[in-house]
């Protein structure tokens, strides 16, 4: 008879070891240093102070030495550089954990593809059945139906199979799409006591692995735009910081519109996580600037960028972490000129938004 088990409990056995533990820890404080290991490491130290998160057979030595040997971990180059910076494994690290943290667990799709409500020659193969096509692929094929059907129309003693007799499986479209995520880096983005800066980071980490992983097919391109707009890798994203910056959103979206020109696919949309309203443009080489309430020429001319993207069916989803009434107002007009979608929330709430909209902003046009 199989029944319970009992025995003495052993610590230690089957939790966490010192160094993960440390690893969340250290992996957190990075992203909030922008990368700065020598910073999060001096966090790290205070931490340990405060609530002895090391002990005498396990230092803060020996964690740095490990992830040293883990390759978490490098000397800088030469004189005047960090002594220590993250390695390429390490910002993976950061990227599946802030996948982890605000999409929770996802495990890597087969096929990588967006299902549409459109049937026809398509990937998902579905329980309906229709009759065969020039064209089908046989591995679509309805064997045991089509067999059934040949014996019905032509009996069993004179037993043929003909293309009338075929039936294939119903499938649907498998979309792709082409993202552009654009994160504001002005300089509100860390004032009034709140850090915005982070979670939008940790937002656009997991949303680059969450497409990586489960849609390889999808292309994403990531903006920053504080007065003007740039491209950065994935690779960079831990490293994003604040500048003294206005809030060029034409500059960005430009760009975006850009970048989704040159792609052939049909399917595209934008997303912009901001704090503020557009405060900046650009005529020719000088700048025009006024974070002092809604500037109208430069109001306009984001609205009027909107309805261009309207225009080229190019969606633009904005994730407001903000709810001062009147900023509320111009992205309602910015939403209702482009035809996209708008979101409202603090900065706990981000991930959220930003997974249920990319799951459901999926068509064949």
């Amino acid at each position: 008879m199989i029944g319970w088990r009992f025995r003495n409990y052993l610590p230690g056995e089957g939790d966490e070891s010192t160094f993960d533990k440390l690893l969340k820890l250290f992996q957190e404080l990075l992203t909030h240093t922008s990368g700065n290991v020598g910073e999060a490491l001096q966090w790290l130290n205070q931490l340990d102070r405060e609530y002895e998160l090391t002990n005498d057979d396990y230092s803060m030595a020996d964690f740095i030495q490990e992830l040293i040997d883990k390759n978490f971990i490098k000397p800088g180059d030469g004189p005047g550089n960090p002594p220590y910076v993250p390695t390429a494994k390490m910002e993976g690290e950061l990227r599946q954990k802030a996948l982890k943290d605000i999409f929770g667990d996802i495990k890597k799709s087969k096929r990588g593809n967006h299902s549409t409500r459109f049937s026809g020659r398509g990937d998902e193969r579905t329980s309906e059945r229709r009759p065969f096509e020039f064209g089908d692929a046989l591995d679509k094929l309805a064997v045991s139906e089509s067999l059934r059907n040949a014996q019905i129309n032509h009996g069993i003693g004179d037993f043929k199979l003909t293309h009338d007799d075929l039936e294939v499986y119903e499938t649907h479209y498998q979309a792709q799409m082409s993202t552009v995520l654009m994160i504001d880096i002005s300089h509100s983005m860390i004032l009034y006591g709140e850090d915005r800066i982070t979670p939008a980071k940790k937002v656009a980490m997991a949303l680059s692995e969450y497409i990586t992983t489960r849609f390889p097919k999808d292309t994403l391109d990531i903006i920053v735009f504080g007065n003007d707009a740039w491209e950065v890798q994935i690779k960079d994203l831990p490293y994003l910081q604040v500048g003294p910056y206005h809030t060029n959103t034409v500059a960005g979206l430009e760009l975006a519109m850009d970048i989704l020109r040159r792609r052939r696919n049909p399917n595209k949309q934008i997303f912009m996580i901001t704090d503020g309203k557009p405060t900046c443009i650009k005529r020719g080489k000088r700048y025009i600037k006024n974070s002092a309430g809604l500037d109208r020429t430069i109001v306009n001319r984001t609205l009027n960028l909107a309805g261009r993207l309207r225009k080229l069916a190019i969606p633009v989803t904005t994730f407001m972490i903000a709810r001062d009434p009147y900023l509320v107002q111009f992205v309602q007009q910015f939403t209702e000129t482009n035809g996209g979608k708008a979101y409202y929330s603090g900065v706990q709430g981000l991930g959220d938004f930003v997974f249920r909209d990319y799951k459901n902003n999926k068509k064949k046009r």
